[in-house]
C-alpha cells in the first residue's frame, strides 16, 4: 500500500466537508467547558469562520493552568491516560486511542513498515515525545526499542543485538550513534530514519544517504501532535489530515497572502483535546500545488524560524502585536518592519513601511504612540520588504 489510508488522497471538497464537520464538533466542545475563552461568541458554520475566533497562545495555556483547577486549566479533555510536562511548566494530555498524536502517518510516508524494528531515541521522561513516537510505531505494526536519550555505547549495542532497522529521534543523535558504532567496529542495519525536534540540515541528510539511510523529517508539537510531515518527494511538508493549518501575520490572527511567510496557527481536530487556532510560534509558508507523491493535502515549506520576535530597543520591549496595531491604524499600509541597529553606543529604530504615497509624519506619531518609542520612518515600495515573516529585525551584533 502506497498510502497510510484513503484520507491522504481525498479531493479538496471531500477533505473540507470532513474537516468542517470535525471542526464544528471541536469548537462546540471547547465552548462548553471552563476553558470557554478558547473561542469567541458567535456562530461558526465553516472553516472560513475560524478567522472570527481569537488565536490561542501558549502563554494563555500557562495562565489558565496556573489559575484554574486541574492540570489542563479547564480545557476540555477526555480519555486521558498520561499527563506530560513541558517547559513553563505546561501540562499536556496523552490519550488512550491508537496513535493518539497521529505520528504514524509521517512514519509510513518515511518508509516504515510492520516488519521494522525501530529504535526510539526520543525522551520518555515527563515530555511526550517518546510516547508520541512509541504509539506511532505500534500503530503501523512495527516493534519498538524504547531507547530514550543518552548512553550511546548501550544504544549501539542494543541497535546491533535487536537488529534495529529504523531510527526515530533528533536529527543529530543518529550520527552520534553511527559514529560510535563505526569506532567500535559494530555493524548496524539501520536503513530509515524519521527525525524531529531540531533542524535537519541538507549536509546531514546527505551524510545519512551516503550511509544508505533514508532520512525524512516531521513537524509537530507536544500540544498538537503531528502538524506536517515529509514524503519521499521531499518537496515541502504535507499537512496532517487531523489538523487545519493557517499561516497568519505574526502578532495577529490575520491570514497572509498565499506564499507569504507567517506564523503557523493550527486547529486540532482531536475531540479528546480540541485546541482552536493554537499559535505554534513557528514561521512557515504555504507551498503551492500538490505533492508529486500523490498526497493531496496542503503543503507548507517547513520550519522557517520563530514568530516571537520580541526585541528590547532603547530599554523598551517591542512586540509583533504592537507592530500589527500600528499597521491597523493606517489602512493604506500593506506591511511594516521594525529594524533595530546601533549608531555608536546608542540603539536606533527604523520603521520600514510598505505603502503608496508618503505620510511619514503621521506614521512617526503612530509609532511613538503604539510602540512607546520614537523611530525613523522609511517608506518603501509595495512588495519590496523581504518575504521572511519578520516584522522585527535585530541587526545589532552581540559578540
Amino acid at each position: 500500500m502506497k498510502y497510510y489510508d484513503a484520507l491522504e488522497t481525498r479531493s479538496d471538497d471531500a477533505r473540507q466537508a470532513d474537516q468542517t464537520k470535525a471542526m464544528l464538533a471541536c469548537v462546540k466542545l471547547a465552548m462548553n467547558t471552563d476553558g470557554s475563552c478558547l473561542v469567541a461568541d458567535g456562530e461558526v458554520r465553516g472553516i472560513d469562520d475560524l478567522l472570527r475566533l481569537p488565536v490561542l497562545r501558549k502563554s494563555e495555556l500557562l495562565k489558565w493552568q496556573t489559575q484554574k483547577s486541574g492540570p489542563f486549566g479547564g480545557i476540555h479533555t477526555a480519555n486521558v491516560s498520561h499527563i506530560f510536562q513541558s517547559p513553563g511548566p505546561i501540562y499536556e494530555p496523552g490519550g488512550v486511542s491508537p496513535d493518539w498524536w497521529r505520528m504514524g502517518r509521517g512514519l509510513f510516508a518515511a518508509g516504515f513498515r510492520s516488519d521494522d524494528i525501530v529504535q526510539n531515541c526520543f525522551s520518555y521522561h515527563l515530555t511526550p515525545a517518546g510516547m508520541m513516537f512509541d504509539s506511532a510505531i505500534r500503530a503501523i505494526g512495527a516493534r519498538v526499542l524504547p531507547a530514550g536519550i543518552g548512553q550511546t555505547e548501550l544504544q549501539v549495542r542494543a541497535a546491533h543485538d535487536a537488529e534495529v532497522t529504523g531510527y526515530v529521534g533528533t536529527p543529530d543523535y543518529l550520527k552520534i550513534i553511527l559514529d560510535r558504532a563505526d569506532a567500535d567496529g559494530v555493524k548496524l542495519q539501520i536503513t530509515k530514519a524519521a527525525v524531529g525536534g531540531g533542524a535537519l540540515f541538507p549536509s546531514l541528510r546527505q551524510e545519512y544517504a551516503d550511509r544508505g539511510i533514508t532520512c525524512l523529517q516531521g513537524y509537530g508539537t507536544a500540544d498538537l501532535g503531528s502538524i506536517a510531515y515529509e514524503s519521499p518527494a521531499m518537496e515541502g511538508m504535507i499537512v496532517d489530515e487531523g489538523v487545519i493549518v493557517e499561516i497568519v501575520r505574526p502578532g495577529t490572527g490575520d491570514p497572509v497572502a498565499p506564499g507569504e511567510v507567517g506564523e503557523v496557527v493550527v486547529t486540532s481536530l482531536n475531540p479528546d483535546y480540541p485546541l482552536i487556532r493554537f499559535a505554534t510560534g513557528d514561521l512557515s509558508a504555504v507551498l503551492a500545488g500538490v505533492s508529486p507523491c500523490g498526497r493531496t493535502n496542503m503543503r507548507i515549506k517547513g520550519w522557517m524560524g520563530r514568530a516571537d520576535q520580541t526585541t528590547k530597543i532603547k530599554g523598551m520591549f517591542v512586540r509583533p502585536e504592537q507592530v500589527a496595531n500600528f499597521v491597523a491604524k493606517h489602512p493604506e499600509i500593506i506591511k511594516a518592519r521594525v529594524v533595530a541597529s546601533r549608531s555608536g553606543e546608542s540603539d536606533v529604530m527604523v520603521v520600514q513601511v510598505e505603502a503608496e504615497g508618503s505620510n511619514a509624519d503621521a506614521y512617526a506619531a503612530s509609532v511613538s504612540e503604539t510602540l512607546k518609542l520614537r523611530g525613523n520612518i522609511e517608506i518603501v515600495a509595495p512588495g519590496s520588504l523581504p518575504n521572511d515573516g519578520l516584522v522585527i529585525e535585530d541587526t545589532r551584533s552581540y559578540d
